[in-house]
């Protein structure tokens, strides 16, 4: 049985790899989730942040709005609260590609270019396969449009990719009023992937304390359904390599996320949860499931399901919408 896939130009053994987390960010992480299975690592985030302050820098980003909010400054970690700092995060990439056989991507987490294209020319030469930009950004700011916003995403996307010659895979928002033509917009400034999509952490408020507390809560199975959804809508319609994120936690998801068209299944609340080995069960359960349906190979089912290929493909608009409220029966209508 044929697992391979194809991602961002990398060939993968198999499509299962492990997203950015706690658990890629030392050296023996990273080696455990190569013996535990994973096709590739994307290794976790270099914020903005810790850019920002090796360029001596950080003072003037949380210095804005402490004048009125003097309590802002306690929404800002430590800079030593940080997993590493750069040049710690490069050796990372440096060692982790030099020690193992799959493939590792770096990761780079922020919303301005300032920084961030030396940063990716230094992963890129220290031995990364690719790099993941995490842009996170909320537009508080209410006088921003959406373009504005959309133009902040792009310029981001075109510097950096001017900087290196590696693969670069966008970690897209949910959020944008018209997700299609932000992917194309993306892939047209220079994307070779997209994945689906960006976890964003709100804040919770602590109801004892009065304060504005960080609160995490690992992905669950029923957040597949957006990247679902939009993944089997781009299949086919853009030419960029598509990965999935978001509610991994058994290869029944994984099967899902092929068939919608991705080309690679990224999980980490799974490892979180059951270990770096687990990756190994996520491609056992995808290659019973292929032998049960008599699928030769992943790319045999992969996309098969997509908006393109299926036989009703109102299914993924607002007709669909009007069938699941109807099919809807309360105890007391029965």
């Amino acid at each position: 049985m044929d697992l391979k896939t194809t991602y961002l130009g990398m060939d993968l053994k198999h499509p299962v790899v492990a997203s950015a987390g706690p658990l890629s960010a030392t050296l023996d992480g990273i080696k455990r989730l190569e013996d535990g299975g994973a096709a590739a690592v994307v290794l976790f985030s270099l914020f903005e942040e810790q850019i920002r302050y090796e360029n001596e820098s950080f003072d003037y980003l949380i210095d804005q709005g402490a004048d009125r909010f003097a309590e802002s400054l306690s929404y800002f970690p430590a800079v030593e609260d940080y997993h590493v700092g750069p040049e710690k995060y490069l050796n990372l990439v440096r060692q982790a590609s030099e020690s193992c056989d799959i493939p590792i991507i770096g990761s780079l987490n922020g919303i301005s270019d300032k920084g961030w294209t030396e940063y990716a020319k230094d992963i890129q030469s220290a031995g990364a396969r690719a790099l993941e930009l995490n842009i996170f950004y909320i537009p508080a700011d209410i006088s921003l449009s959406g373009r504005e916003v959309e133009e902040r995403y792009l310029q981001v996307v075109r510097k950096v990719k001017g900087a290196v010659a590696i693969p670069v895979a966008v970690k897209m928002s949910p959020f944008f009023s018209s997700i299609g033509e932000m992917a194309r917009r993306f892939v047209d400034d220079g994307a070779d992937g997209l994945v689906l999509f960006n976890r964003f952490y709100q804040p919770d408020f602590d109801l004892d304390a009065l304060e504005v507390m960080p609160n995490l809560e690992l992905s669950a199975p029923s957040e597949i359904r957006l990247p679902l959804l939009w993944i089997a809508v781009l299949h086919g319609r853009l030419n960029c390599s598509l990965a999935a994120t978001r509610g991994v936690q058994t290869g029944t998801e994984v099967v899902k996320y092929l068939m919608a068209g991705a080309d690679a299944v990224m999980t980490t609340s799974a490892l979180l949860r059951h270990g770096a080995g687990y990756a190994k069960t996520l491609v056992d359960d995808l290659e019973r499931w292929m032998e049960r349906r008599d699928y030769a190979s992943v790319a045999q089912m992969k996309g098969s399901m997509s908006q393109q290929k299926v036989a009703d493909p109102s299914a993924f608009e607002r007709a669909n919408y009007i069938k699941v409220l109807e099919s809807y029966k309360t105890p007391y209508l029965v």
